[in-house]
């Protein structure tokens, strides 16, 4: 009989540590606990400067449906306030925007003044680095934009939001050493 080989612990170890890294990604919910809104001060520039948003992350906007929307809508239109013709509407409440390439993504609320009192945001997405991979997608919701469609329901938080992730991080790292272990040994 003949025996059977093992793959070597580098395959092991890499399988498992990109599987670690594929919970990576980050949900940003603009305008942090203040949400999108216009009843509380909040400058979404200086917001979006701080963030680091990457291809595989996702927008959060949290908002009361009743006096506001998110419109996804061009450079030009963003400059203008323009809500006339957006590329993308959304109006959950919750609305969560997969981030799928990069590039600069213009929001804004249609609601009359809205924008004109500062509820827009200018999103600039890079490529996500080899320490920065996206996580795998929700089933997908119904008709795709640019930037992907409307969530039809509340979204689900990426794993990298989550306290479980830790912990499902922390088990994967385990599990790399105990393979590692039991090959070296």
């Amino acid at each position: 009989m003949g025996s059977v080989k093992m793959p070597s612990p580098f395959f092991w170890i890499s399988t498992m540590a990109l599987f670690t890294l594929s919970v990576a990604a980050t949900v940003h919910q603009v305008g942090d606990s203040s949400g999108w809104t216009t009843l509380i001060p909040v400058d979404y520039a200086k917001w979006a400067s701080s963030q680091k948003f990457h291809v595989g992350d996702s927008l959060l906007f949290k908002y009361n449906n009743t006096f506001h929307n998110v419109l996804q809508v061009t450079q030009e239109q963003f400059k203008a306030c323009n809500s006339s013709s957006p590329a993308a509407s959304y109006n959950s409440g919750a609305d969560s925007i997969p981030l799928k390439r990069p590039g600069t993504f213009y929001f804004l609320c249609g609601f009359p003044g809205h924008c004109q009192l500062g509820q827009k945001v200018e999103v600039k997405v890079t490529s996500a680095s080899s320490s920065h991979l996206p996580a795998p997608s929700p089933s997908p919701g119904p008709s795709p934009s640019p930037m992907g469609g409307p969530s039809a329901s509340a979204p689900t938080p990426s794993a990298a939001s989550t306290p479980s992730s830790y912990f499902f991080s922390m088990l994967c790292l385990s599990l790399e050493f105990a393979l590692l272990y039991f090959v070296v040994v």
